[in-house]
C-alpha cells in the first residue's frame, strides 16, 4: 500500500534543513505572535515545517521529482543515440 521512501538527501544536507527549519519557524511564530493579522507568517512556518520534516526523514519531493526527471531524459537520450530515426 504505502512505497517505501529511500533517502535522497546525505546527513550533513539534513542537519542543515533541520537547522534552517528551526530558525525559521521560530522567527516566523514570534512574529506571528507580534503580528498576528498578517498571513503571509502561517505560509513561512509551514515551510518551517516542512524542512525539518525533509531533515529528520532525509527525503525531499523536490528533489526526487528532478532525479526523477533527469533519469527519464537520460533514457531519452540513450533512445535516440541508438535509433536515430
Amino acid at each position: 500500500m504505502f512505497k517505501r521512501l529511500k533517502p535522497n538527501i546525505g546527513i550533513l544536507n539534513a542537519l542543515v534543513r533541520i537547522t534552517a527549519g528551526l530558525t525559521m519557524l521560530s522567527f516566523c511564530t514570534i512574529r506571528a505572535l507580534k503580528r498576528p493579522y498578517s498571513e503571509t507568517n502561517v505560509l513561512w512556518i509551514i515551510i518551517g515545517a516542512m524542512k525539518i520534516a525533509e531533515g529528520i526523514v532525509r527525503f525531499c519531493p523536490v528533489t526526487a521529482i528532478v532525479q526523477q526527471t533527469m533519469q527519464e531524459d537520460d533514457h531519452q537520450e540513450k533512445d535516440q543515440a541508438i535509433n536515430p530515426s
